[in-house]
């Protein structure tokens, strides 16, 4: 057979991940401080991108070819037509600069402020002509200033070691230990207990480990109580030697920690050497000590977590769903700033790259947008009861279910639903958190959601008494008597993963709770 080369045109379809697809992929995933960085890092890159400070800047007043070649996305009209970007401002009652607009004011709502403070319109008397000058050197004290920012006035929040610092020369007079007790604060965690070994602090200082100990010592007489420990049984004793209440019975009930936890009150009985009543008295006064001493002060900023979604109800008895404005990114691609430089023909493949690049963001923030808005619609529609009734009524939901209702890819549910937050009127919400697993119901019923069934266990044990304490097959009875085909194990799993005890450490400490309260 003989062999020969051919030539065959062929014609095929494949996916290519380029640079930008990625970037747009990663884009769903961003948190809303992620994407404003992101989008910081590209204005500074692209000279055609615009990042406007306030509404004012975002829809400044133009005319002509100006007012088009201004694109912003994914800002976009309202439902009922309104946008902010187009609104007039012209028609105003009181304008900047328009003196005749105030009179018309004030002569209309019959508020004329100079016949009420005739002085107000007299030249200022310059009786100290520095504060004066001071005054109008200061923001928002002379004309056209800005206006204060409250901010700056806000009593800034003590930390731990500046609270500290201030005591240490009433106990240490000596500069050399001061020197030791400083080294010792930047040793400190959060909550106020000292890492590390003196042995290695004075290795490390040069000093005598004896000193350091010493100061220590000193530095444990402190405020607050129990602070410079180096575990939970040393501070529990700092704070009770303090309180005069550091007796042999309560040293060993420190000592024993690990059975306080256990809840094994008859072996602590024995130990401490006291009865069940003198148990309890001490017990009480261990739950009035602060096992974090430190936890009191500023440890850093926190910050507050903001809403991408909010969904409110609407007058015909549904559902108001809509995106958070102040997590929506504005950008504005200045068209006119490249018609004009491309005139020269200077730089015209830069500029141009620069303009492809600018409405692929705009496009893909608008798209983000757009999916975001999908996956919540989608969830409120499934998770409808929850909203209406609660926790109870939360369904069970997969990402295929709502991939398939929206058309799309599950991967992109996944990462629109990941560090998103929904703010409904059962509280915020991470929209994973309306995501869990099916339990079976008992003879064929509607299944159940996972998190649901964990709120019922965790009702049940809450509304316990000491001498009804439920064991997990009392609780798997109770279950399924409501329709919820749950096993023992799968309860003793669900408790334990919400940190409940057993029921016979439950009945023990109910007990002596409610010895302790008078019953």
């Amino acid at each position: 057979m003989a062999l020969s080369a051919n030539l065959f045109l062929r014609q095929n379809q494949s996916l290519v991940m380029t640079p930008q697809l990625m970037q747009s992929i990663q884009l769903l995933q961003m948190t809303h401080f992620e994407l404003t960085q992101f989008i910081a890092q590209e204005v500074e890159k692209n000279p055609l991108l615009e990042i406007p400070s306030t509404e004012a800047d975002a829809a400044p007043e133009r005319g002509g070819a100006e007012d088009e070649a201004y694109a912003s996305q994914p800002d976009e009209p309202s439902e009922d037509g309104y946008d902010s970007r187009t609104e007039v401002l012209s028609g105003d009652w009181y304008e900047s600069g328009n003196a005749g607009g105030a009179n018309r004011l004030s002569d209309e709502l019959d508020a004329n402020y100079a016949n009420v403070f005739p002085d107000d319109g007299a030249p200022q008397r310059a009786d100290a002509p520095e504060l004066i000058s001071q005054w109008k050197s200061m923001p928002g004290g002379g004309d056209g200033a800005e206006s204060y920012d409250l901010d700056d006035f806000v009593a800034g929040q003590t930390s731990l070691r500046d609270h500290l610092a201030q005591q240490l020369p009433f106990v240490l007079p000596d500069i050399a230990d001061r020197m030791i007790a400083q080294h010792l604060v930047d040793q400190l965690d959060e909550a106020g207990y000292l890492h590390g070994d003196a042995t290695e602090a004075a290795d490390r200082l040069g000093a005598d480990p004896d000193d350091v100990e010493r100061v220590i010592a000193a530095l444990q007489t402190l405020d607050p109580p129990g602070v410079f420990a180096r575990n939970l049984a040393e501070c529990l004793a700092i704070q009770l030697r303090q309180k005069d209440r550091f007796d042999p019975a309560m040293q060993a009930l420190v000592g024993n920690l690990e059975l306080l936890a256990r809840r094994d009150f008859a072996t602590l009985k024995r130990l401490c050497g006291v009865d069940e009543e003198d148990l309890l008295d001490m017990l009480s006064e261990i739950r009035q000590l602060n096992p974090k001493p430190g936890a009191g002060f500023e440890a850093g900023m926190s910050e507050a977590i903001m809403p991408d979604v909010v969904v409110r109800a609407s007058a015909d008895g549904g559902w108001l769903i809509e995106l958070n404005p102040d997590t929506l990114p504005r950008v504005l691609v200045n068209q006119a700033y490249f018609s004009k430089v491309t005139k020269s023909g200077d730089d015209y493949a830069f500029l141009s790259e620069c303009l492809q690049t600018a409405n692929w963001l705009t496009r893909s923030l608008d798209q983000r947008a757009k999916t975001i808005m999908k996956v919540a619609s989608e969830i409120v529609r499934q998770q409808d009861a929850f909203l209406m009734h609660g926790v109870d009524h939360l369904r069970p939901l997969n990402l295929k279910t709502v991939a398939d209702a929206i058309k799309m890819h599950e991967s992109t549910v996944s990462r629109v639903t990941s560090n998103k937050y929904m703010l409904t009127p059962r509280g915020l919400f991470e929209l994973k958190y309306f995501f869990s697993v099916s339990i079976s119901a008992v003879e064929g019923g509607d299944s159940h959601s996972a998190e649901a069934v964990r709120h019922k266990i965790r009702t049940l044990i809450m509304q316990e008494t000491p001498e009804a304490v439920l064991s997990d097959d009392d609780i798997a009875d109770i279950l399924k008597k409501g329709g919820v085909d749950l096993a023992r194990r799968t309860v003793a799993k669900y408790r334990e993963a919400m940190s409940i005890a057993s029921s016979v450490q439950r009945r023990r400490e109910k007990k002596a709770l409610a010895k302790v309260a008078g019953f």
